[in-house]
């Protein structure tokens, strides 16, 4: 049903038990978290916008940490989180973080983060997941 009405974010939530991909990704020390993303979520797609409400919601998680491996998920979390959006968007974002805090830095293959150029509608979602 069309309501007229506009909004610039919708939240949403859910549980979930999959498996997350941690064959690459990035592990960083809590200090320097803040820092990481801004410049991984800006690789991402995310604005400047975007990335501090991101940053805002997680940071407090992952900062407490004396270290995290992080890693972007794909197909790993689209596989069981379909999406339907009507209209259809000119471009989609998906941006979910699987996270694990870690006492000691471990070695881990690089990430490589790329995104779509935005055109015309674009909707971007963004969440993650502390995994233990």
């Amino acid at each position: 049903m069309e309501t007229g009405r506009s909004y610039y974010c919708l939240f949403w939530e859910g549980v979930t038990h999959r498996d997350y991909d941690f064959s690459q990704g990035f592990c960083v020390a809590g200090e320097d978290t803040a820092a990481f993303l801004e410049g991984a979520l800006a690789r991402l797609g995310l604005t400047e916008r975007e990335a501090n409400e991101f940053i805002i919601y997680w940071l407090p998680k992952l900062e407490e940490n004396p270290y995290n491996l992080l890693s972007f998920q794909t197909t790993a979390y689209t596989d069981g989180a379909e999406l339907t959006i009507d209209p259809a968007p000119d471009t989609l974002i998906r941006v979910f973080l699987a996270w694990k805090g870690l006492e000691k830095p471990v070695e881990v293959e690089p990430q490589t983060l790329t995104a779509p150029e935005r055109t015309g509608f674009t909707v971007v979602e963004w969440g993650g997941t502390e995994v233990s």
